[in-house]
């Protein structure tokens, strides 16, 4: 009996060892799957690299204000470069064809062409008129001397050419009308104050706003092809900045990179800024990018109003 109990005993014992075993192994095994798990992710993190910025604006005069809670992009190429090869989809309007379709004289639209614009308003664009150009170019001719009209008479060119002479006696005629043209050119020179206004006459023939109309949609639809363009090809990590103006892109791979910004600006007073900012992201380091007015993109020029 005794050692019948002796034996069970032994039994207890030997189970109670190998369960101990069992429970170490379990352990080991444990610990060691949480190191192959831990090294890949330090590795990772030592393989990559982090990107750290402030972005701050100032307004004409006065003092850097943070841009709070606006998105930023990391993006593999520049968003100049990425809009440069969505505008291969999305052309700009062709101005010159858009002169020629223009129901207006061949002269003007020989001076639209020249001049690149069919802005037909404005001070800039009567400074812009030399005598000749209002003398030779019916539409600007009848505009100024519909603005002139009160002036008829005060020291006013008077044409002496007369409409029966044409024929019967073209010679006459055509001294007399090249005699007309040289007081005008004259006349006007002397007196630019003259030539101010005169745009007010050619507001139903002005071409620009259908012109403008037409850049505005073209740049909407370049916007927005641009910023699915780098949706799907370029964007790398957003974020958006805390109310510090502070934000930050972590895991990042090593390369060439920009921080850029799509459909916002970073306003303050009369300034509206945004970025398109070139940095290397180096491996296992911090870049620290402090975006401010002095390194912000130019405004892009199909963005811009056009100045034609």
């Amino acid at each position: 009996m005794r050692n019948r109990f002796q034996r069970v005993r032994g039994a207890v014992h030997f189970a109670m060892s190998i369960m101990k075993t069992e429970s170490s192994l379990r352990a080991v095994a444990l610990f060691i799957g949480s190191l192959m798990i831990a090294l890949p992710v330090h590795l990772a993190a030592q393989s990559t690299g982090r990107v750290e910025f402030v972005a701050v604006v100032a307004p004409t005069g006065g003092q850097p204000e943070p841009v709070r809670q606006l998105r930023f992009y990391l993006l593999r190429k520049s968003i100049e470069d990425i809009r440069k090869e969505a505008l291969q989809t999305a052309p700009a309007p062709d101005l010159d064809k858009f002169i020629d379709a223009l129901d207006v004289s061949p002269e003007l639209k020989t001076w639209m062409q020249k001049h690149q614009s069919v802005r037909l308003s404005g001070a800039q664009f009567t400074k812009s008129l030399t005598p000749a150009d209002i003398v030779d170019i019916p539409e600007f001719f009848k505009a100024y001397m519909a603005h002139n009209e009160a002036y008829r008479g005060a020291g006013f060119p008077e044409p002496k050419f007369k409409e029966k002479d044409r024929k019967a006696n073209p010679e006459k005629y055509d001294d007399q009308k090249e005699e007309y043209k040289a007081a005008l050119l004259k006349f006007i020179g002397g007196a630019p104050d003259r030539v101010a206004g005169m745009d007010l006459e050619l507001v139903d023939l002005n071409p620009y706003p259908r012109w403008a109309a037409l850049e505005g949609k073209q740049s909407q639809m370049l916007e927005a092809r641009t910023f699915r363009l780098a949706e799907e090809r370029y964007v790398v990590a957003r974020t958006n900045t805390d109310l510090e103006g502070h934000g930050a892109f972590s895991g990042v791979a090593p390369g060439k990179y920009w921080i850029g910004m799509f459909g916002a600006e970073a306003i303050s007073g009369d300034v509206h800024l945004h970025w398109d900012f070139p940095l290397t992201v180096r491996q296992g380091e911090t870049a620290s990018i402090e975006l401010s007015n002095l390194n912000a993109a130019r405004p892009n020029t199909t963005a811009q109003n056009s100045n034609n």
